[in-house]
């Protein structure tokens, strides 16, 4: 039996639904269970009531809005990436242990840069406000 087009429309929103469900749940289960991420979420709402109260130029939120969207997907990276390799081996391994510090090291360069940002963005409006 053929589907006709809608049928085809149907099945298209359906995947497309799926993947968006795979995703928040991905989330939800990383922001469970994930410390890291826990962390970088509560800085995240700091800084975002931070800029709310310094009325930030739409500028400077833009460039909020990428930092911070930048370090959670890495951490989001980072956790796949150590499951990851939990998955492929629950054994020391150097090589696993190599593919985690990397992957943990990109998450800190990254937050550096995310500090550096903040202070740059931040630091006019503080000394406006001393």
């Amino acid at each position: 039996m053929r589907m006709d087009s809608r049928d085809n429309n149907v099945n298209e929103w359906s995947r497309l639904w799926n993947s968006f469900s795979y995703a928040i749940n991905g989330l939800k289960n990383a922001i469970i269970k994930e410390r890291n991420l826990q962390i970088h979420l509560v800085i995240a709402v700091v800084v975002i009531i931070v800029g709310i109260c310094f009325k930030l130029s739409l500028l400077d939120w833009a460039i909020l809005t990428i930092v911070i969207g930048g370090m959670i997907v890495l951490e989001l990276i980072n956790t796949a990436i150590e499951r990851l390799v939990d998955l492929v081996t629950m054994e020391y391994h150097p090589l696993a242990k190599i593919v985690k510090d990397i992957s943990a090291a990109a998450v800190f360069v990254f937050a550096i840069i995310a500090v550096i940002v903040g202070i740059l963005i931040f630091y006019p409006y503080v000394e406006k406000w001393f």
